[in-house]
Order: C-alpha cells, then sequence, then structure tokens
C-alpha cells in the first residue's frame, strides 16, 4: 500500500490570524448540527494529508474519528485531489438526465464490488437521502408502508430517515408516517437477558419476527439496518442474526435495506460489511467510505428484481445533483485506488493484527473499559464506572477524556459513553502503535482522578 507521508506543520504568523479568522466568522455565521450553538468550541482545521490533520498554528493531531468515519482513504490522497480537478476542468457539473461517462464508469465500479444480481445504483447527495429513497422504492415496489428499523441506530437527518433512527434524534423529529422500531442484538446490555452470543441472537430474532406479526406483516415493506451499527455503539451482530434476519424477511416478503453508509467501502475491513456476515440485502445504501467524502455523495444499489420495478413506471425521486460528475470522478479514483493499493486489505490486517489486540491489551490495564468490540478500522471502547454493574461513565468524565486526547494530539470521536476508534483504512502500524499509547495515557489520568 502506498503510504501518504509529510505535513504542512509550519507557516508565517498570517497563518495563526488565518486560524482566528476562521473561529471568528464560525461563531459568528455558522450553524453547526446537533449542537447548543452557544457552547460551541471548534477546532479550526487548516489542512492534511494521510491520518493526520493540522491547525493554523501547525499543530498536528492524528485522525483517529476520520472526520465523521467517513475519509476511509485518509486527507487528500493525491489520486481523487487529481481526477476532482481533471474533472472540474472538463464537465463541473450536468443534469442527471443526461448520460454522463463519469457517473457510468463510477456506477460500475460500485456495482463490481456488490453481490450479483444488483446491477443499478441511484445517485444521492449523501447518507441520509440514501435512506430516503430505498424505503421509498421498498414502499412502492411490495406496495406496503411500514418500514421497520431498531431503536440503536442512525440513518440520516431528512424526513423519513431520521424517524428511522433510533436514538433521541428521532424524537423531536417524528413527522413521517408508518415506522416501527425494535430492539436488536447488544449482547453486552442485552435486552432479552441473554448469556451467550447464541442466545441473543435466538432471542432478538423472535423478538422481530414477533413484532412483524403484531403490526401485521402484509403491511411491512422493509426492514431497516446498519450492517454494523455505527453512531450508536459499533455493535458488531452476532453470529447467525443477518442471515437469520434476511429469512424472516423472505418469509414474510418484506425487502431488507442494509444501511453501509458508515460500514461500507473498507471501515469493516472487508468491502461491504455484509460481506463478513453471510447475507445478501435487496437494497443496499452507501455515502462516506465510496469516496472518503472528497465530494457530498451517496446512493443506492438495487436488486435487479426492485430495479425492474420501475421499467415501466416512473419512479418518483430524483436531485439536482444526483450523479454530479465532480463527486463520480472522485468515486472512480477512490475505488481505483483502493484496489491498486490494497487499501481494504489493510483496513482487515490493522484490525486483526495490531488494533484489536492492542485495543483488548488496554481493556486488561484499565478498569474503565467495559468492553472492547469492533472489526477491520470500526472500534469501540465502551466505558464503565464499575464493571461489575456496567453502569456507563457519566458525561464529565467523557468531557475530560476528550480534553486529555486533544492535548495529546488526538483528534477522536466519542459518543455517549464510548471512544470509537475509527483511523482512516490507510492507518499504519505505527500510527495505531501512538494511538494507543495516546488512548493509555488519557484514562490512565483520568482513572487517577476518579
Amino acid at each position: 500500500m502506498t503510504q501518504q507521508t509529510g505535513t504542512e506543520q509550519t507557516g508565517p504568523s498570517s497563518r495563526t490570524a488565518d486560524g482566528e479568522l476562521a473561529l471568528e466568522l464560525d461563531r459568528a455565521h455558522v450553524f453547526h448540527s446537533w449542537s447548543a450553538q452557544a457552547t460551541l468550541a471548534p477546532l479550526a482545521v487548516a489542512g492534511g494529508l494521510g491520518c493526520e490533520v493540522w491547525d493554523f498554528d501547525g499543530t498536528t493531531y492524528l485522525d483517529f474519528s476520520s472526520q465523521l468515519v467517513n475519509v476511509n482513504i485518509g486527507h487528500r490522497h493525491p489520486a481523487v485531489v487529481a481526477a476532482i480537478q481533471e474533472q472540474a476542468d472538463v464537465l463541473p457539473t450536468v443534469a442527471p438526465a443526461n448520460a454522463d461517462l463519469a457517473r457510468g464508469l463510477a456506477a460500475r465500479a460500485i456495482v463490481g464490488h456488490a453481490p450479483g444480481g444488483m446491477s443499478k445504483v441511484f445517485f444521492t447527495n449523501g447518507g441520509a437521502d440514501a435512506n430516503e429513497n430505498a424505503l421509498r422504492m421498498a414502499r412502492l415496489h411490495t406496495g406496503r408502508d411500514k418500514v421497520l428499523s431498531t431503536y440503536r441506530s442512525y440513518h440520516g437527518n431528512t424526513g423519513a430517515a431520521i424517524v428511522a433512527t433510533g436514538d433521541w434524534r428521532r424524537i423531536p423529529n417524528e413527522y413521517a408516517r408508518g415506522h416501527v422500531h425494535f430492539f436488536g442484538p447488544y449482547p453486552y446490555r442485552s435486552e432479552f437477558w441473554s448469556t451467550s452470543a447464541e442466545q441473543e441472537t435466538e432471542r432478538a430474532l423472535h423478538h422481530l419476527e414477533r413484532v412483524i406479526q403484531a403490526e401485521g406483516p402484509g403491511s411491512i415493506a422493509a426492514i431497516l439496518l446498519e450492517t454494523v451499527v455505527g453512531t450508536a455503539g459499533v455493535l458488531v451482530p452476532p453470529p447467525g442474526y443477518l442471515p437469520g434476519v434476511r429469512e424472516i424477511a423472505d418469509r414474510y416478503g418484506i425487502v431488507l435495506v442494509l444501511d453501509e453508509v458508515m460500514a461500507g467501502f473498507g471501515r469493516a475491513g472487508s468491502w461491504f460489511a455484509f460481506d463478513r456476515f453471510d447475507v445478501r440485502p435487496d437494497l443496499i445504501t452507501f455515502a462516506k467510505g465510496v469516496n472518503s467524502g472528497y465530494v457530498p455523495v451517496g446512493g443506492v444499489i438495487l436488486s435487479d428484481e426492485i430495479a425492474a420495478t420501475f421499467d415501466e413506471r416512473v419512479f418518483p425521486g430524483g436531485l439536482t445533483y444526483s450523479g454530479h460528475p465532480l463527486a463520480m470522478a472522485s468515486i472512480v479514483a477512490a475505488l481505483a485506488a483502493m484496489e491498486s493499493e490494497g487499501i481494504v486489505a489493510n483496513a482487515a490486517r490493522i484490525g486483526a493484527e495490531v488494533l484489536g489486540p492492542g485495543l483488548r491489551d488496554l481493556a486488561e490495564r484499565h478498569p474503565m473499559i467495559g468492553e472492547v468490540r469492533g472489526l477491520g478500522v470500526f472500534w469501540a471502547l465502551e466505558l464503565v464506572a464499575d464493571r461489575a454493574t456496567r453502569e456507563p461513565v457519566p458525561a464529565a468524565v467523557m468531557g475530560q477524556l476528550k480534553s486529555e486526547l486533544m492535548a495529546r494530539r488526538l483528534l477522536p470521536f466519542l459518543a455517549e459513553n464510548r471512544i470509537h476508534v475509527v483511523p482512516p483504512c490507510v492507518v499504519t502500524d505505527d500510527e495505531v502503535g501512538r494511538a494507543l499509547a495516546v488512548y493509555d495515557e488519557a484514562l490512565s489520568v483520568v482513572e487517577a482522578g476518579l
């Protein structure tokens, strides 16, 4: 795999002024998502390369957040940057009704990694509208209305996607109809009093089927699942769960939609996370990792059966920027680089041989770590005040931990009582070693103060 090296850590004093201006303008004019605006103190990021970013003073941070778990190929990969520049010089935008070579090449590259019998892609602007349109397709294909999704999930912030989401963000946004939630597997905090992964799978599947039966199978269009639950905890499904969901969906004529927005394109150490779980969905949603977020893009990969529903029937959906040429060029270049540089294989190896073992070693030495779980470059440390009761650590502890990590020049991803350890797929053994040392030091400082 080609390594990206070098940083831009120094510059004239005007760089500090630029940083101050960036923060001043941000606080004066930018309205941030999911935030109380008065309490914000954002980091002003000036640049990045590979697995590092830096501020306007030249201070470098190891990016173990991948921003929003999307910079799979690393920051500023030269092939992707060049492809965007070249496309901008040829055709910077085009209406989606026209045929565009870059769009066709991107679609072909994507379905080349999908299961057989899935040959078409509907492009969107991001993951939320990918899920939005997948649910629309499922409803029109089946003639049914209801959508089932789990309470521990995040599917985006548009009308149906946010209501399909299970976490707290759904509650002030419940305007879409026909959504039903159920509990998915979470062995560490089982809703089913399970004492083994096998029990968790069996009982979670029984729960899902009972919800379907109680809601009326003939009313349910789709089951929407994150293959590996992302923001809600990096919850890797126990053995047999996803094939069990597939079997239940088939039995009741329900479309299975797997949300690969966060888990796809290398994050789980495979091209799609479901490749690791012996399951084939009817619709696949993606975004983020397909081009590392260099240009906003998402999409739905359709089974040929569902695509055929719209051969003679108009699909009532579209977006001005569906298949935007700059995004398409970035996808083609990103996937080509991931293939030629062995980036997905690197993510799998790092997870199995370096990151996973290193995190489990941390858990042996830090009683605050209740559980380590993950795969590829998609991991979580669940932090507890007491291992016996599994009581989550309070928010103040997480705030202190974030400060300690940032002070040691690591950019973390924290959610509730968890550290999500999610570096780019290009991360090296040395960078993982540096990060593990930082996690170790920060946890030690916080634990000493409790």
